[in-house]
């Protein structure tokens, strides 16, 4: 199993970016897929979850209404479109595979909102 982020960067609030999870080596229609950040000094936070047909979506209050999870099943990958972004969104984004045999992650890609 991997997964790879991309997308992070440096923004100006109300900005906005879209970051990508490619995933390999299972069979990625057939599970739910998950973002967490973790901000400097803080645990991981679960941001959104999506079910393995992208039918259900399900996010964290602090980000309902600006982000917006997806999947391409065709390109086995993930996204996270995060809008108006706010200096408390600073934070490593990573995507998540639980899996019956394993917990996997990817080694997260930074997003730093700052003016």
């Amino acid at each position: 199993v991997r997964l790879v982020e991309s997308g992070g960067g440096s923004v100006q609030p109300g900005g906005s970016l879209r970051l990508s999870c490619a995933a390999s080596g299972f069979t990625f229609s057939n599970y739910d897929m998950r973002w967490y950040r973790q901000a400097p000094g803080k645990g991981r936070e679960l941001v959104a979850t999506i079910t393995s047909t992208g039918g259900t979506k399900n996010y964290a209050d602090s980000v309902k209404g600006r982000f917006t999870i997806s999947r391409d099943n065709a390109k086995n990958t993930v996204y996270l479109q995060m809008n108006s972004l706010k200096p408390e969104d600073t934070a490593v984004y990573y995507c998540r595979l639980l899996m019956l045999s394993g917990d996997y992650w990817g080694q997260g890609t930074q997003v730093t909102i700052s003016s």
